[in-house]
This record gives structure tokens, sequence and C-alpha cells, in this order.
């Protein structure tokens, strides 16, 4: 059966946890068996409230710019998101966040959350952290770490942020499709995994230190005194 996912983001005019902050961008990018369809969906959403400057600052966009493009309130696009959403994987970095905010938003207008519309979520986020733990995981360090070109976001944009995602999500889940025997597609070619094997001839090159670096392993010894446990190691290994 065709499992059919969907790569999305949102904007807003700020946190999660301020019950007044609104969403003003949704993007969403529909994939079929791992690969993009084509189809996606794209909204500038007006807030019915003021944009602060710092969230201004992230994503570039204004009550001005929104008001000028005649943006339609939540209200008048809602159900359109929650059609094209239903009964899908929704995958999304940091997707409590984004979650979040569309069940708030869903749940001003009379329509069921995320998860009662039968769709699953994936946290690239969470995946991020597992993989790489202690590390960075931002959008852009993903890109980076896989060489996903990133050039063309110079601030954050829902539809952008989608595109680099779907790039980054394929690449983190790529090794365990191919473990289990499902490569990626790309039209109508199969990629298919190269595995090259490197034969060692038994030998290795011994590189051992030079009277400069063995006088100076000998002083820093000096240093750690009487209690040095490399010395009294030695002293031991002689006295067998």
């Amino acid at each position: 059966m065709s499992k059919r996912q969907i790569i999305f983001d949102t904007e807003t005019t700020g946190f999660l946890d301020d019950p007044t902050n609104r969403m003003i961008e949704f993007a969403g990018i529909e994939m079929i068996n791992r690969q993009p369809t084509g189809n996606y969906l794209h909204l500038y959403i007006h807030p019915e409230r003021d944009i602060p400057e710092d969230a201004v600052k992230v994503h570039g966009l204004t009550l001005e710019a929104l008001e000028e493009n005649n943006a339609p309130v939540f209200a008048a696009v809602g159900g359109q998101i929650a059609d094209f959403i239903r009964d899908a994987e929704i995958i999304a970095h940091n997707a409590p966040f984004d979650e979040g905010f569309l069940n708030r938003e869903f749940a001003k207008i009379g329509l069921p959350s995320v998860r009662e519309l039968g769709c699953g979520v994936t946290d690239t986020l969470a995946m991020a952290r597992e993989m790489f733990p202690g590390q960075k995981n931002s959008l852009d360090v993903l890109c980076n770490r896989f060489s996903i070109d990133r050039s063309k976001r110079v601030l954050h944009g829902a539809l952008i942020d989608c595109e680099l995602l779907a790039d980054v999500y394929l690449a983190m889940t790529r090794r365990q499709f191919d473990l289990m025997g499902a490569g990626e597609e790309s039209g109508d070619r199969q990629t298919r995994v190269n595995v090259v094997q490197t034969k060692r001839n038994g030998r290795l090159k011994v590189v051992c230190a030079d009277e400069g670096e063995l006088a100076k392993h000998e002083q820093y010894l000096d240093a750690l005194g009487d209690e040095c446990v490399w010395r009294k190691a030695a002293a031991a290994e002689r006295q067998v």
C-alpha cells in the first residue's frame, strides 16, 4: 500500500507558550513511498493581530505585506489544510511546535486535531538528536552535515524549509531503508548501493618516536613525580 507523507512547516507570530500567537504561513510537500509527487500546499495567513519585530527578523513576514496580498484568515483555509494532511504521516523539524500550532488553530474553528485526522507525526529533530547526541541539530546544521545546498535559505520560510527538510529526512532515513532491501527510486531508475571491499596486506607500518620525543616524554613523567602510574607499570614488568 502506498505510504503518503507530508513534509510540513509553519511560521508564526511567536512561540507556542503564548496563547495569543497565531500561524502566518503553512507549507506542506507531499511524498508517496519516499518520492516527492510535486503536490504541495503553501499558504500565507492573516494572524488577526500584530507581528512582533523579533518574529519579522526570523521569517521576514510583516502584517503590511500580508494585507497587501490579501492573505486570508485561518478560518478561511483551515479546512483546506486539514484535507491536505488527512491520513498522512506528517514530518516536521521540532514537530511538537508545528503540531501544537496546527491543533490550536484547528480548535479555534472546530476542526479535529492533527492526530484525530488520522495523522502520524515524525519529529526529525528528535531523530537527529538520537543520531547525533550532544551535537547541534538545527536544519542548517543538518543540511551542512548531509551536504545539502541551503544557499536559497536567507530567512526562515515555510516552503523552502520544507524542501530542505525533505532532503534531510531522506538522507537521515536512507540507510534504514537500504538495510530493509528497499532502494531509493528516482523516476524509473533505482539507486544501487555499491559496497567497496578493501584488502589489507597484513603488514602495518610502525613509526617509532625519535630521541627528542622520547626525551620530552621522560620530562613529562618526571613532572608527575613518584606516583607516576606509567613508571610503576614499567618497573613491575622488569621484575617479572
